[in-house]
């Protein structure tokens, strides 16, 4: 065997580990399901990440780069990548939340909005750390006790954009969860839906006691009850706002 022929066969190899070497599982159209019970992940917190970025503008990217484009002219086809919160960006709100139902019937939502930041360890045993309004490293964060899987039927988890920011095809949204064991689990929403403003991200439904987790990444055009509609949860939905937020 060649040098070359060794070289290459050692990067395939490589590249075939792929989620191994990252103790990660992507949920795509083509694998769109996993169980957290044969995971042996359907006990203690789950927590669920989301995290984003912006992309700007080739405008706004020549103009920030100036001279360096004529010594670098190719450089003028690479969009810049800046987390949400660099200032100078257009305001960024991404909303994590999450619709529960439970299997005595009780159904409702955990949001930043209204600030339904929920419970983790009584009904609905889901509980959201907090609002993030400007993009922090660490985005928003959802728990789940599934120490209590008993009592869950389903959850919804979604994504929506406040007011006054762009649309998800400007924004890089993944949700990701993380189990109590085994490998974290990571949805991306990078389809192109530029007028929507709210996504139904992920679903964990129990299924004769087995836990399931589906990618769904779903956009409507409205917002909560939109995707109330459209899953049929059937609850009563109001306009809500939020309190000026202060840095």
């Amino acid at each position: 065997m060649s040098f070359w022929e060794g070289l290459w066969r050692g990067r395939e190899a490589q590249f075939s580990s792929g989620n191994a070497a990252t103790n990660s599982i992507e949920l795509t159209k083509r694998r769109p399901s996993v169980s957290l019970t044969k995971q042996g992940a359907a006990t203690g917190n789950l927590r669920v990440n989301l995290s984003w970025r912006m992309r700007t503008s080739d405008i706004e990217g020549r103009s920030k780069r100036g001279g360096g484009l004529l010594r670098h002219p190719l450089k003028m086809f690479q969009p810049d990548v800046v987390q949400a919160h660099t200032q100078g960006m257009v305001n960024v709100d991404l909303d994590l939340g999450c619709l529960y139902e439970m299997t005595d019937g009780a159904k409702g939502v955990v949001q930043p909005l209204g600030k339904f930041f929920g419970d983790l360890n009584a009904p609905p045993y889901v509980k959201l750390s907090g609002d993030d309004r400007f993009g922090s490293a660490s985005g928003e964060t959802l728990y789940v006790n599934l120490d209590y899987r008993e009592s869950i039927k389903r959850l919804l988890f979604f994504v929506y954009i406040y007011d006054q920011t762009p649309a998800f095809d400007r924004t890089h949204a993944k949700l990701t969860l993380y189990p109590s064991n085994g490998p974290r689990i990571e949805i991306e929403l990078d389809e192109q839906a530029p007028q929507a403003r709210s996504c139904a991200v992920i679903s964990v439904e129990n299924v004769k006691d087995e836990l399931i987790v589906r990618r769904e990444v779903k956009f409507v055009y409205g917002f909560q009850a939109e995707l109330d509609r459209l899953y049929g949860w059937g609850l009563q939905w109001g306009r809500g706002y939020k309190a000026k937020a202060e840095r």
